[in-house]
């Protein structure tokens, strides 16, 4: 059964944001991403800090060991930012950035494919992730794959307008995104069979995941709610990252019950 719900998360976790780009066009994608970056910037610290970091603090490692490996993990998803490998490509012509006529024809034309095998990397560890999280509690494991899930939305649907603004055809950039969403059930089929005889390992690993929510939530997120709005637009932003820590909190409690 553990096999099972590593499976479904990780198809889920891939393909759920494929198919919210589908059903909407691209006009109301360039106005809803704004609040899902909000949303899921709640979602993954919630995550982080009331779920995933205590329950790994409750096991038998030593605090100092596991506060390590996070500043291990931050500093590992900072290299591989720093490579172009792990960096969430959220910003297009539409985002209110002020972005110029055919940014994102640029932006996809200089690493569309680059955007596209990073993501499939992160989809790949995000798999891992999930997977250690199963394997450590079930309750675990969903609350961890929603986090993934909150913050996949907003990336994919970000590279979906930046693919088809290049010119890529509605069918070919669903299709590419689909493909690198899909990594991530293989990375979850690994770690089910990898990692899972070394249970030892688990409370790093998921300290690592945590590192992986606080970096992205903080280093590219945050940054992107860091401009100057107006009362309405600042109370909206408030709403939904509230809303993103709301998600956690009934999650966690509903699920210990």
């Amino acid at each position: 059964m553990t096999l099972a719900y590593i499976l479904i998360a990780t198809f889920a976790g891939g393909l759920l944001s494929v198919l919210i780009a589908a059903s909407l066009t691209v006009g109301v994608l360039s106005r809803v991403v704004r609040h899902l970056v909000s949303l899921s910037t709640g979602v993954l610290l919630g995550t982080a800090l009331l779920n995933v970091l205590p329950e790994a603090f409750e096991s038998k490692a030593s605090p100092q060991s596991l506060f390590a490996t996070l500043l291990g993990g931050l500093m590992f998803f900072f290299l591989l930012e720093k490579a172009e490998l792990y960096r969430h490509q959220h910003h297009h012509e539409g985002d209110d950035h002020h972005h110029h006529h055919g940014f994102d024809a640029q932006q996809a034309g200089r690493g569309g494919w680059s955007v596209l095998l990073g993501d499939s990397i992160h989809n790949f560890c995000d798999g891992i992730i999930i997977a250690a999280a199963f394997l450590t509690d079930v309750q675990l494991g969903i609350a961890t794959s929603l986090a993934i899930i909150a913050h996949e939305i907003p990336q994919e649907v970000g590279d979906y307008i930046v693919l088809l603004n290049a010119g890529l055809s509605r069918k070919k950039a669903l299709l590419y995104n689909a493909a690198s969403g899909l990594s991530a059930v293989v990375g979850g089929v690994v770690g089910y069979y990898v990692v899972g005889p070394w249970q030892a390992l688990f409370p790093y690993l998921l300290v690592i995941a945590s590192s992986s929510f606080i970096y992205v939530a903080v280093a590219d997120l945050i940054p992107q709610l860091q401009h100057r709005l107006s009362l309405k637009e600042t109370a909206a932003q408030l709403g939904w990252l509230a809303a993103g820590l709301g998600i956690v909190l009934a999650a966690t409690t509903g699920l210990h019950h």
